[in-house]
Order: C-alpha cells, then sequence, then structure tokens
C-alpha cells in the first residue's frame, strides 16, 4: 500500500481531498498519558491538526504520573483531530484520545464509526496500556500496538514485548518514532491491513 505524503505532487493541497477518495477511515490513536498521541497526530496530519491541549496545573499533578516526564506542560482534555490521504482512494481521519483515566466517558463517543484503533505505548511504561487496551475490547475496537521510541528508553525484543502486553497472535506490534512522518505512516499501514484482512475474513 503506498502513502501519499505531503510534498508529493500528486497530494492534497493540504485542504481539499483529491476527487479520486472514495473511502474515509475514522481510526483512534489511544494510549496512557503522555505516550506521543498529540505528536504522533501532529505529524501524520496534512491538515493543521485540531488540538484541545490545555496547560498542566498544580491541581493535576496530584492525580498524573509525571515521573520521567519533566518536560510535559500540556495534556489533551477532549481530543486531537487530524487527516491523512493514505492513496489515491483512501484517507484516514485520526481521533487523538486523552489518556487520562478521568477523561475515558469521552471514548464511548470517540468509539461511534471507528473502524479500529492505534495503541502506543511506552517501553517505560508498559503496564499502564493494559487499561488502555481493555477498554478498547469492552467497545468490541480491534486494534494494533506501537511502541512509541522514547530517547534513552530500553529496547527489547518485540516478542518479549508482546508476551508482556499479552497481545494475540494477530494483533499487529510494531515500533516508532511518533516524530518522524515515515515511521508513523507504517505504524498506521499496519493498523489499516489487519483492518482489512479481518474485513476480507469476515466477508469470506
Amino acid at each position: 500500500m503506498d502513502s501519499v505524503l505531503s510534498s508529493d505532487p500528486t497530494a492534497t493541497d493540504g485542504m481539499y481531498l483529491p476527487q479520486t477518495v472514495s473511502t474515509a477511515v475514522k481510526l483512534l490513536i489511544v494510549g496512557h498519558f503522555a505516550v506521543g498521541k498529540t505528536t504522533f497526530v501532529g505529524t501524520l496530519s496534512e491538515i493543521k491538526p485540531l488540538r484541545t491541549e490545555e496547560t498542566m496545573t498544580q491541581a493535576g499533578a496530584l492525580v498524573d504520573d509525571l515521573a520521567g516526564l519533566k518536560d510535559k506542560t500540556t495534556t489533551t482534555v477532549a481530543m486531537d483531530f487530524g487527516r491523512l490521504t493514505l492513496n489515491e482512494r483512501l484517507v484516514l481521519y485520526l481521533f487523538g484520545t486523552p489518556g487520562q483515566q478521568r477523561f475515558t466517558h469521552l471514548w464511548r463517543d470517540m468509539t461511534y464509526g471507528a473502524l479500529g484503533a492505534l495503541v502506543l505505548a511506552d517501553t517505560r511504561r508498559l503496564e499502564q496500556s493494559f487499561d488502555v487496551m481493555g477498554l478498547l475490547e469492552e467497545h468490541g475496537l480491534p486494534y494494533a500496538v506501537a511502541i512509541n521510541h522514547f530517547d534513552g528508553a530500553p529496547l527489547f525484543p518485540l516478542e518479549e514485548v508482546r508476551e508482556a502486553l499479552d497481545l494475540l497472535p494477530e494483533t499487529p506490534l510494531v515500533v516508532c518514532d511518533a516524530r518522524d512522518r515515515i515511521s508513523s505512516t507504517k505504524a498506521l499501514i499496519a493498523l489499516v491491513e489487519y483492518l482489512r484482512s479481518r474485513h476480507d475474513k469476515e466477508q469470506g
């Protein structure tokens, strides 16, 4: 599956979709607090992303785990929204969810119409991904997992990470850097191909 980047001469001008687009897919970008969801959506979006970030306060510091996050000064309180034209026929609408537990009531509305989700995870805090994956399973939403690489974070073989997260064999697991467009696009493609294979099996 070929991706269309904004620097391509055939790509969208950044505002309007090309007339060849025939399919639009809603995807959620999810993960625990401060795992890189806003960065991921911003890196990929071909339009100026919609963000609902607020400055973190002392009150928030009492409930949000900021260990190892000394540079974290803002947090998403509703959603991030971006758009990516993946090829001449397919456009992805990306909805980044808040990571804090106190905002999970927003998930129910955001899952309406979504075909699947990409779970961003951090090897330094893998255990925090279980609640996120549990919510997706509760809503019946298929997902892939992308390990977002942070500078200084430990690297583990993917099979060890798969076992630690207790993922099913068919659940895609990839490594990405949310700051890198090509890397992030590949993570999304892994999710889209997984969703397509599930659809083909259901139709078969």
